[in-house]
């Protein structure tokens, strides 16, 4: 995932943060393997960051844009479903 960013001039606002001596290692580290700045490094780590905890939502709000989208037209699937699945569990051994 490429971070997608632009920075120009003078007017970027800097952020400072105290890192551990052994965070900010690997981040020289990573920084000079990948032949990427440190900042780069940073901003796509937090964007990753960030989609992971927005993946991270309860289930109703994730599934929210497909409730009831692939309707069976049985308003009653909710309430009836034992008793459909005694009828195909009654209708497979009956076929044998």
């Amino acid at each position: 995932m490429k971070a997608n960013y632009i920075i120009t001039g003078r007017n970027v606002p800097v952020t400072t943060a105290r890192l551990p001596l052994d965070t900010r290692n690997k981040l020289l580290a990573l920084s000079m393997f990948k032949n990427r700045t440190k900042s780069e490094i940073i901003i796509e780590s937090l964007e990753l960051y960030y989609a992971r905890e927005e993946s991270g939502m309860d289930s109703y709000t994730l599934g929210e844009s497909v409730f009831g989208r692939y309707g069976s037209g049985d308003s009653d699937r909710a309430t009836t479903y034992k008793q459909r699945i005694k009828e195909k569990t009654l209708a497979k051994l009956n076929s044998y």
